[in-house]
């Protein structure tokens, strides 16, 4: 070898001191992962940075919020009634995320149910952890309450675990479904239960989904199940899920509406009555003198026009009452003159 191969200088490993337990700062890292102290990583632009972007910019829904809170209450009664047991369910928290982001922290195993909302032609799913499984499954075959059910690590749910799992989250989508009803009514439908999440891909990966997740407990034993529809879902309902309290109408107030109506209709409005009309040059006016009379060419039974500022408004007959000239409606005033 040449005497050149002595002046190349290789990197140094990056140096930790202080023994096996002490951390990394921010400068080993990027020593590590190969960056230099004064640079940083290489920034995405364009479409690319909005697509894998992180950051997820989403509509607050409050009304879905006032949903879930609903199903909590019918939910939980269902679910006594279900198991006869105390049960105690709670609304943990109601989230935006990437669909394909809230897949892959799925903990398995675990039980997905795919469901369908007729009303808005789409699906949504329901996940139900491994420890509400066993819960429900211990609960409805008579097991001991307080006494954590066991689990058999690296097996599949059987058929009996999932009808009864089944039975469980057809009364979650029932709940959900009349708890939409005071916003809008829909029909939630179980199209079946999966048990790997590539064969419940409802959505693109890239797709944001509103998650409600929601804890039962039941003496001791319980878990999580969560509810995902997907925002594409919800597109038909946004502006209703959107309304800050129910029965909101943006842009519209109705009891300003139900106000100006009882005052229009008591307003005082003067009509005319015309007898006839009648082309005249300016020097004949000119020439008109008192008790002159003018031919109108109108007889006593022919319809007269009711006019309100010059808009015309029907005909009517002229006439006598109580010793007051009067006039009668011939036709409806709503509808304006007949042509």
């Amino acid at each position: 070898m040449s005497d050149e191969s002595d002046d190349i200088q290789l990197p140094e490993p990056p140096v930790v001191t202080g023994g096996p337990d002490a951390c990394f700062d921010q400068a080993d890292i990027d020593a590590l992962f190969g960056f230099d102290a004064g640079s940083s990583p290489v920034q995405k632009s364009g479409l690319k940075a909005v697509i894998e972007s992180n950051v997820i910019s989403h509509e607050r829904m409050p009304m879905l919020e006032v949903v879930c809170d609903r199903m909590v209450r019918t939910f939980s009664t269902s679910m006594r009634n279900l198991t006869s047991d105390a049960i105690d369910v709670t609304l943990e928290e109601v989230t935006s995320i990437r669909f394909g982001d809230f897949m892959n922290r799925l903990a398995l195993p675990a039980m997905i149910g795919v469901f369908n909302v007729a009303e808005w032609e789409n699906y949504g799913i329901v996940t139900v952890d491994s420890s509400l499984i066993y819960a429900v499954v211990d609960a409805l075959l008579g097991g001991r309450k307080g006494n954590e059910p066991v689990r058999i690590e690296g097996r599949g749910f059987t058929t009996i675990e999932t009808k009864l799992v089944s039975k469980m989250v057809e009364l979650a989508l029932s709940d959900l479904a009349s708890s939409f009803e005071p916003i809008t009514p829909v029909t939630m439908q179980l199209e079946r239960i999966e048990t790997s999440p590539r064969f419940a891909a409802i959505a693109g990966t890239s797709n944001i989904c509103a998650v409600a997740e929601f804890r039962v407990d039941m003496e001791g034993r319980g878990g999580k199940f969560g509810i995902l529809l997907p925002y594409a879902t919800m597109e038909p309902v946004r502006e209703k899920l959107l309304q800050r309290f129910m029965g909101e109408k943006l842009g519209r107030d109705r009891m300003w509406e139900a106000h100006m109506v009882s005052e229009i209709r008591q307003t005082e409005v003067s009509v005319d009555v015309v007898l006839g009309e009648k082309e005249l040059r300016l020097r004949e006016v000119m020439e008109l003198q008192v008790g002159q009379t003018i031919p109108l060419n109108r007889g006593p039974d022919d319809p007269l026009e009711l006019h309100c500022r010059g808009v015309p408004l029907g005909r009517a007959h002229i006439g006598q009452r109580s010793n007051n000239i009067a006039v009668r409606i011939l036709n409806d005033i709503s509808k304006g003159l007949p042509r």
